[in-house]
């Protein structure tokens, strides 16, 4: 059993804030829509507003088979339902749920206390569920209320869902006439007199909406003896208008659609691009850096050997080309420098004596025993300069590290 519906705003205006007020809430109490097809919900209930002015747009709870409950939009009031050349007012109930548009509402029929529900019925159930064609068949964003409406008005004139459980005092034909197939068709399935369609007993009056063009295949328009050619000519040539501008409607509609999807291809791909150019400009920006990087170690490296060049580019002034000294070529800078080249000189000086000591014990020129003594005594010694040779380089390279933080403040300016 659905609770009844909350009260709207009467007129146009308040309707349009009653749905953008609704629609743009946030938080717990908000609709529980998807924010990329509110606008369209909007669209359509303004659109079945404007078309059917006796629904009107509400809010109310509605309940699951589950027993879950949700706070929903909903079309309450009646559609008009021609029939026998009489047009009434059906109440129905139109819910939007959850994956509205997406997918079909829910449609329900509102009898009042004075009407039942014909039994069976085709596309109405006990319970004032309706089913049709079109709900079945319903395709976003083809579909819309506005149709849905044209297609229950449709369904119903051709067979009434509801009747009266009372005989009418009023004859809902304006023009009364005998009509012996109405009482003999209609027969109500209690066992009660034979009804009239219900919305005419229940106090509905004829709708104000007149005569309505519903979707149905047309059919041939007797044309009696005193009817004018030119007059048949005319409805002719207007319904052959209107069924060409309904096709041609329908396909730019289609196309539109065609475009729409197109566009949303192309907007996936630009934001895939988007993505790869956002990520390629990063690497780009972290191979700058390290370029910088480089440049700086560059720049501090060129600087020690323009220091280094300037320092001695004069010591070969004083110096002829061909008595050049080879010892005095080169000078230590400091102390660890000298003790560095004493070390590495000692080293080598020995590994060309152990040379020499293998090559006289393989000639037979040094005893074995002493061959040992000798290299056990060298290899001491030798073991001591490389040991100092570690030491001296540990040292430099904290020197050198010291000088380049010295002048990392200059370049970085």
């Amino acid at each position: 059993m659905v609770p009844p519906p909350s009260t709207t705003p009467p007129n146009p205006q308040q309707i349009q804030q009653f749905l953008s007020s609704v629609l743009s809430q946030r938080g717990p109490s908000s609709l529980p829509y998807a924010e990329d097809t509110k606008w369209l919900i909007r669209q359509h209930l303004l659109s079945l507003i404007s078309h059917y002015p006796s629904l009107e747009p509400k809010t109310a709870t509605f309940t699951h088979n589950d027993g879950r409950s949700v706070n929903l939009l909903q079309a309450d009031g009646t559609i008009p339902m021609p029939f026998q050349g009489v047009t009434y007012n059906i109440p129905i109930i139109i819910w939007l749920m959850e994956s509205y548009p997406r997918h079909p509402p829910v449609v329900y029929v509102n009898p009042t206390r004075d009407m039942i529900i014909k039994r069976p019925h085709p596309h109405v159930s006990p319970s004032g569920l309706v089913s049709i064609t079109y709900l079945q068949n319903w395709i976003y964003p083809s579909s819309n209320p506005v149709d849905l409406v044209l297609h229950l008005s449709s369904a119903f004139s051709r067979d009434p869902p509801l009747y009266s459980q009372r005989r009418p005092n009023l004859n809902p034909n304006p023009n009364p006439s005998p009509n012996p197939s109405m009482n003999s068709s209609m027969t109500s399935s209690y066992g009660q007199p034979p009804p009239r369609v219900a919305a005419a007993a229940a106090g509905y009056p004829p709708s104000p909406y007149g005569r309505v063009q519903l979707p149905q295949p047309p059919q041939p328009h007797p044309t009696s003896q005193t009817e004018d050619a030119a007059e048949v000519y005319k409805r002719n040539a207007v319904n052959k208008l209107v069924e060409m501008v309904h096709g041609d409607i329908i396909g730019m509609r289609k196309g539109r659609e065609v475009e729409m999807e197109g566009l949303f291809s192309a907007q996936a791909v630009l934001r895939r691009r988007e993505e790869e150019t956002n990520k390629g400009l990063k690497e780009m920006q972290d191979e700058k850096e390290g370029l910088e990087q480089q440049l700086q170690v560059v720049l501090m490296n060129t600087d020690v050997l323009d220091s280094w060049v300037r320092d001695n580019e004069g010591k070969t002034k004083n110096l002829g080309m061909n008595n050049v000294d080879v010892d005095e070529a080169f000078h230590c800078i400091d102390v660890l420098s000298k003790q560095m080249l004493d070390c590495t000189s000692a080293d080598l000086a020995i590994e060309d004596v152990v040379y020499s000591l293998d090559k006289a014990l393989q000639e037979g020129a040094v005893p074995f025993d002493q061959y040992l003594r000798n290299v056990r005594l060298l290899s001491r010694e030798q073991f001591f300069h490389r040991a100092t040779t570690a030491k001296v380089r540990a040292a430099q390279m904290q020197a050198q590290i010291a000088s380049m933080a010295a002048r990392a403040p200059h370049y970085a300016t």
